[in-house]
């Protein structure tokens, strides 16, 4: 039942937050608090019927799901998902968004939430690691080695580099900073097509709409119409791992089940 309920909640829940993110330079205080406002209404019908909500980085998507639906078969708990950028979910739960566990894509994210009290620090684990992959079309005849200095502008051309805004996205944050060391960035920086998140990065090099792209490399594993040119090589950023942790007063026994079970060497074996 969880997870139906989650394909009804999310879209709702997170596209009011999405526009409200995307509106944040451009509106005055008062349309931000409308938007707000607005997200919390749409939020807590979804979350009623829910024994534990949780907030997820948007990599996670297929791994976890698959995670839940076993919790779920095996306690009968119902579970609620949304996924969407760590940075933008932690500004969530700081607006008082009912989450009772949040897990981020990055370590920075669960530091603000942690530095605010957003969440209990005591519970706070590292569920996982990554790494990150430059991707192309699946029907792509591209060919790069990622070394220091390699042909990434030329092989753009005019075209654009998909990967998530490095100013929130912690998948694009993790991405300018391998570019950068490998003496890249600048020569690409303007052909960056900024997304909201991870999985819309990947959509745009899936649907070919960007020739390449920056993501994890669980996301391009997922996708049928890209493949992965190279990794990135793990020195050229910051470890790529995911925070978990239990929202501040939203303890239970459910979420600290579910969080134990994320941990154990069942889940970590789907």
């Amino acid at each position: 039942m969880g997870i139906f309920v989650a394909q009804r909640y999310i879209p709702r829940y997170i596209s009011v937050m999405t526009s409200f993110q995307r509106g944040i330079a451009v509106q005055g205080p008062a349309k931000i608090w409308r938007w707000a406002a607005l997200f919390l209404v749409a939020g807590a019908a979804g979350t009623a019927c829910a024994d534990v909500t949780v907030f997820a980085a948007a990599s996670l998507k297929e791994a976890l799901d698959a995670q839940v639906r076993i919790f779920q078969r095996d306690t009968r708990e119902r579970i609620i998902v949304a996924y969407g950028s760590s940075t933008a979910l932690a500004r969530q739960i700081d607006a008082g968004a009912p989450a009772d566990v949040f897990i981020a894509a990055d370590v920075e994210s669960m530091d603000y939430a942690d530095g605010r009290g957003l969440v209990d620090r005591r519970s706070r684990i590292i569920l996982l690691r990554n790494c990150l992959a430059l991707i192309a079309p699946a029907n792509s005849a591209v060919d790069l080695s990622i070394v220091p200095g390699f042909a990434l502008a030329a092989a753009l051309g005019d075209a654009r580099l998909a990967m998530g805004n490095p100013d929130s996205v912690p998948a694009g944050k993790y991405a300018k900073r391998a570019l950068q060391s490998l003496g890249v960035w600048e020569s690409v920086e303007k052909h960056v097509a900024r997304t909201e998140n991870v999985r819309a990065a990947l959509a745009l090099v899936a649907r070919g709409e960007a020739p390449l792209g920056i993501v994890y490399v669980t996301d391009a594993l997922a996708e049928n119409h890209v493949r992965v040119l190279g990794l990135f090589p793990e020195s050229s950023h910051p470890p790529i791992v995911y925070p978990a942790a239990i929202v501040a007063g939203r303890a239970s026994p459910r979420a600290q089940a579910l969080l134990n079970y994320l941990v154990s060497d069942a889940a970590r074996s789907i």
